[in-house]
């Protein structure tokens, strides 16, 4: 599992200039009521590229720093390549050096190439040892200024080379064996996540989940941290087929991945950010990153107009959390993958496997981002003769098994609720994951065409392992069915006490206003719960119910 804080937001650049800097962006966000969690760190931070070290003149109290962010309950990721300076001076260096940690040449020696530092060498990960000692280059003793809120990347993994043959390493380079890098190029990167990762959890004594980021990976990787698809443009062209990369990862079983949000190269006008924002609050990892060369992008920087919808698009984001750490808990535990071309659901429609712009996001939403310029309707695919689908903001409900062109203006993005799902979410506001994780919950039920529905929610304590180590998590299953809604467990081996409580249930596709609502938890009397309802969309709305989300009970409309 995933820390749940990795779910939430991130903001990065290349590079943020100081401490002040970082500061006055965390501050950004704040005032614009905009939640994030983490705030990346780009190779600019260290000192003379060497990396687990920090400028002494732009950071020089990189501790006080991951501190201030700390108290906010939010984090800071710094970056981490495999290549390392040649610099007989430092002594991460000689140490390396002197371990024998490098890969080799084919005439022996230490093996040198191009990369940010200059003249750098390359880790050699393939070999056990280079890669206990990296990992104990996270511990906090040897990682000067690292605290428990500090993460990391690890990028240009491939390894990339400037001065190597196609940008990366010679095929005959020798690594941990005698196995030539031919034989192991695509494992290089993964060996440095592994290493990466296990550094992470070994720094708190194996009890806190590591998150580490990764640009190459391998069969394996999603074990390990999340993936991101590179270096992309900001054009319309690079924010459509993001789609599909996305959805072909999580295919190959890489649940945790997404695109840059706005494109790293160039500069995204104002439209194009606003709809990667929005197509990003709707993938895995959502990251908002871009160039040296490139303007600001921070999202209050382009109009309020702008701001709005961005502010819109992350808000939603948060408040679907739930349902995303539910989706990780199945992807984690069955290798389901969080989104999916809408084939993996609807197998039997021929349409739906030419479909790359619309997905689901698990079993239960249908996501259709708006990637055109100057859209203002977008066709979206229903698909299902059978199914009835609510659009997740008016509650309007249509029959599935057609198309329609649906009008969308820079604040909205359809997104559709599939009949017979029940998903769960956070209802108010928060600055980052930590504050939405103790928010209200509402439960949301879209009724199929026999009136039932059911799903899950997944709760544990999002930052340790014990839900693996102690079964300290809970699972809990809605189902409805004939005016019947019941909140039970899921799994006979978890047991977590938490404060999360539903403060309201969402009911779309009630066919007419009912007389009375009861709430029944066992060992207590039924009471009456107060509620509305919207003729015109169909939806009944239960208020005010604080019922615990880890408790069994049940609702009874009539």
């Amino acid at each position: 599992m995933p820390p749940l804080f990795s779910l939430g937001y991130h903001q990065c650049r290349w590079n943020y200039n100081d401490e002040a800097d970082v500061k006055a962006v965390d501050a950004g966000f704040d005032r614009h009521k905009i939640p994030y969690d983490v705030i990346w760190l780009d190779i600019e931070h260290t000192d003379g590229k060497r990396y687990f070290t920090w400028d002494p003149a732009l950071f020089p109290k990189p501790v006080a720093l991951q501190q201030h962010l700390e108290k906010k309950k939010r984090k800071m990721v710094v970056i981490s390549d495999p290549h390392i300076k040649v610099d007989p001076d430092w002594p991460l260096y000689r140490e390396a050096r002197d371990g024998g940690h490098f890969v080799k040449d084919r005439e022996g020696q230490i093996f040198q190439g191009t990369c940010w530092p200059g003249e750098s060498s390359y880790l050699d990960f393939s070999c056990p040892e280079t890669r206990a000692w990296y990992s104990r280059c996270y511990s906090f003793d040897k990682y000067k200024g690292s605290t428990p809120s500090l993460f990391v990347w690890n990028d240009m993994n491939e390894p990339s080379v400037f001065n190597g043959p196609e940008q990366t390493m010679p095929k005959d380079a020798v690594h941990h064996g005698g196995w030539e890098h031919r034989e192991l190029h695509n494992l290089y990167g993964f060996y440095q996540h592994m290493a990466t990762a296990d550094g992470l959890t070994s720094r708190s004594g194996g009890s806190e989940r590591p998150f580490v980021l990764t640009r190459s990976f391998f069969a394996g990787s999603q074990r390990l941290g999340a993936i991101w698809t590179g270096d992309n443009v900001a054009t319309w062209e690079y924010l459509k087929i993001s789609l599909p990369m996305v959805l072909t990862l999580n295919l190959t079983g890489i649940a945790f991945c997404g695109a840059d949000v706005g494109g790293f190269v160039k500069d995204p006008d104002p439209e194009l950010l606003v709809r990667w924002y929005q197509a990003g609050a709707l993938l895995p990892f959502f990251r908002g990153h871009s160039a040296n060369d490139t303007k600001r992008r921070e999202p209050w920087l382009f109009g309020e107009e702008v701001t709005a919808a961005i502010r819109t698009a992350i808000q939603q984001r948060y408040c679907f959390l739930p349902f995303w750490y539910t989706l990780f808990h199945f992807a984690h535990t069955s290798g389901m993958p969080p989104v999916r071309p809408l084939w993996v659901e609807f197998p039997e429609e021929e349409s739906a496997f030419t479909e790359d712009n619309q997905y689901m996001i698990g079993g239960a939403l249908l996501a259709c981002p708006v990637t055109e310029q100057g859209a203002q309707t977008v066709k979206v695919l229903l698909p299902g003769s059978d199914e009835i689908w609510y659009d997740i903001s008016s509650a309007k409900a249509y029959k599935g098994g057609k198309s329609l062109s649906l009008p969308v203006n820079l604040d909205t993005v359809p997104v559709f609720q599939r009949g017979g799902s029940v998903v769960c979410r956070s209802t108010g506001s928060g600055t980052c994951t930590a504050d939405y994780q103790k928010l209200p919950l509402d439960v949301t039920v879209g009724l199929n065409s026999q009136a039932s529905a059911d799903g899950e929610l997944y709760l544990d304590d999002g930052h340790s392992f014990e839900y693996r180590d102690k079964k300290a998590f809970s699972l809990r299953r809605f189902s409805m069915a004939s005016g019947r809604l019941l909140c039970r467990s899921a799994s006979e081996e978890g047991r977590f006490d938490c404060d999360n409580v539903v403060q309201s249930v969402s009911i779309m596709g009630v066919k007419s206003k009912p007389t009375t609502v009861n709430v029944h938890v066992p060992g207590a009397k039924s009471i009456s719960a107060s509620f509305e309802f919207l003729e015109a969309c169909c939806k009944l709305r239960l208020n005010n119910l604080n019922v615990r989300a880890t408790t069994d009970w049940d609702i009874q409309i009539n």
